[in-house]
């Protein structure tokens, strides 16, 4: 029976890997070098999904805290892992690491030049010191009934206020978090290192999920949200809910990772039923 080691196990995606994979141990961020290292006796994986929530209002302490969450957190754990006998490394990252406006797959070996871009490339940066099999998985956005950006959209367009961002046009990168589950068993079963676009391979408009989502749930979806709203609301953050990604999962495709939810109908209607 294999054995998994998780950071961030409290978490939305953690609750899902911690069903699947059962048998697992918990390293919190306050746990030391040493405490991670007696952890990791006996495990196999580790999945590291430590980060503070990227939703939020980006102060200047928010982005500290942004970062050594996620940051601090990584070089901590890898150190440890080095000095263990851990098999595989399985690291979070996010596909804000890629530019906006236009689409792109792994094969683009550059970032963006936001500050979520910043992040994620000092972030993966730390994980690639890893001196075992490494993975990084970079997550679209998540749709799930319990966590994740669904979860915040379902009551406004239940109440039938929900409707398009800004003109509509915005690409949303997305997986559903079943799919994302079966993508790290993917991973682990196939032992496969290099970086990973956890993405739908059919990214939409914000228009064609607003109006999809408002299908789904019967609802009508007429009242538009100006981006300024969101800037009002999140600052800087808001970037996170009005950049446009169009990311493509080519690695995964090409490992033969196939998608049980590939468009998003089929994800929300498997989620919403």
């Amino acid at each position: 029976m294999m054995k998994v080691a998780i950071t961030g196990a409290s978490g939305f995606v953690s609750s899902h890997l911690t069903r699947k994979f059962g048998d697992f141990v918990s390293i919190e961020r306050k746990d030391t070098q040493d405490d991670i290292l007696s952890k990791l006796k006996g495990v196999d994986v580790v999945f590291n999904l430590a980060g503070a929530p990227i939703v939020k209002r980006w102060s200047e302490e928010y982005k500290k805290i942004l970062i050594s969450s996620r940051v601090e957190t990584t070089n901590k754990l890898v150190n440890a892992i080095n000095k263990s006998d851990v098999k595989h490394f399985i690291s979070t990252s996010a596909i804000g690491a890629y530019p906006d406006n236009a689409p792109f797959d792994e094969s683009f070996e550059g970032y963006g030049n936001d500050f979520l871009a910043s992040l994620t490339k000092i972030w993966e940066a730390e994980a690639q010191q890893c001196n075992k099999p490494t993975a990084i998985v970079r997550f679209g956005v998540i749709l799930g009934r319990e966590g994740g950006a669904l979860a915040q959209m379902l009551t406004p367009f239940k109440l039938g206020l929900g409707g398009i961002i800004g003109d509509g046009k915005m690409m949303t990168s997305w997986i559903d978090v079943d799919d994302l589950v079966r993508i790290y068993e993917h991973i682990v079963t196939n032992k496969l290192t290099g970086t990973f676009n956890a993405t739908a391979p059919q990214p939409v408009s914000n228009y064609t999920f607003t109006k999809t989502l408002g299908k789904v749930l019967n609802r009508p979806t007429i009242v538009p949200l100006p981006e300024f709203v969101l800037g009002l609301l999140f600052g800087e953050g808001s970037t996170v809910l009005t950049g446009s990604k169009e990311v493509y999962p080519k690695a995964l495709l090409d490992s033969g990772f196939k998608f049980e939810y590939p468009n998003i109908e089929s994800s929300l209607r498997h989620l919403l039923s």
